[in-house]
């Protein structure tokens, strides 16, 4: 076992998606003068450490389950390819999730000092730790039951935008659901991708996700729907705050979507569905990126 091991275990890749509602909301918050340079380092930090231990959970509970075979299409995982023990991993999830507690407890207290507000955000962190675990691990792995699409949306979406901009300034801006919903369905869009990718082994191992509910063709239809939504709400922020510069993005964002939903259309096979969630998870970040620096520019 390696340093490298870990760190093929870590998925770094998946990285940049996590953090792109903190850059989103933290953005918000710098244009109206309510930035906290540490706040936004822990709120990074602990974002991070939120999607490591998704990962290091993920890769054990779909493990110990025999989700992830020979048969998954998707990159090996460590635990599938033996690098890692159980024990390994098991210590690992419980280091994580000391480390996630800790910033958690470190962010809410740097936003929020002691106050009610501040024990609400605490059980929220806490929440996420949680949801970060169950998601595979378990009999009761919510991720088994088709519940993982809400999850991503409401926590890379929705809790990610909202929640880190409330962590500036004691207040939501309710304009903001716009990209948090964007970024929210374009999450999801990248958890659909790599459902549909693994559809019939999932099916397979009782792995109950919306891609195996809804079947290979309404599965392609639901990530068009995903992937779109995200244009028509970036082009109507941009009409109701009469800024046409959103609307140019959104007709931008609309290529590569267009390239990508004629590939997951037209795919020979769904192994080629693992780099389309690649590209869309990329997008995302870029998206974040670039609707922040619209915000903060013009």
């Amino acid at each position: 076992m390696t340093v490298t091991t870990w760190i093929k275990a870590a998925r770094l890749r998946t990285i940049p998606l996590s953090i792109s509602g903190i850059v989103v909301g933290s953005a918000a918050a710098f244009l109206n003068n309510n930035f906290n340079v540490n706040v936004f380092i822990l709120a990074i930090l602990t974002t991070i450490c939120y999607q490591l231990l998704s990962n290091f959970a993920n890769d054990y509970g779909d493990g110990v389950k025999g989700t992830d075979n020979e048969g998954r299409l998707g990159p090996k995982r460590i635990l599938q390819s033996e690098l890692i023990t159980k024990a390994q991993l098991r210590q690992a999830i419980f280091i994580i999730s000391g480390v996630a507690v800790l910033l958690t407890i470190l962010l809410v207290y740097s936003a929020f000092g002691l106050s009610k507000t501040a024990l609400t955000f605490l059980g929220l962190g806490f929440f996420a730790i949680v949801a970060a675990i169950k998601y595979t691990v378990g009999s009761s792995a919510y991720g088994y039951k088709g519940f993982g699409d809400l999850f991503v949306f409401l926590f890379f979406g929705c809790v990610s935008v909202l929640g880190s901009h409330y962590l500036y300034t004691y207040e939501f801006d309710l304009s903001l659901i716009f990209p948090a919903f964007s970024i929210g369905f374009l999450s999801v869009g990248v958890l659909n991708a790599n459902n549909m990718r693994d559809r019939e082994n999932d099916k397979q191992y009782g792995k109950t996700t919306i891609a195996v509910r809804l079947g290979p063709e309404k599965a392609m239809l639901y990530q068009l729907v995903l992937v779109v939504i995200p244009i028509i709400l970036t082009a109507a922020y941009g009409l109701l705050h009469d800024s046409i510069t959103f609307v140019v993005l959104s007709a931008i964002m609309g290529i590569p979507i267009f390239y990508h939903l004629k590939n997951v259309f037209q795919k020979q096979n769904e192994k080629n569905l693992d780099s389309e969630l690649k590209k869309i998870a990329l997008l995302t970040f870029i998206y974040a990126i670039s609707f922040s620096l619209l915000l903060i520019i013009f």
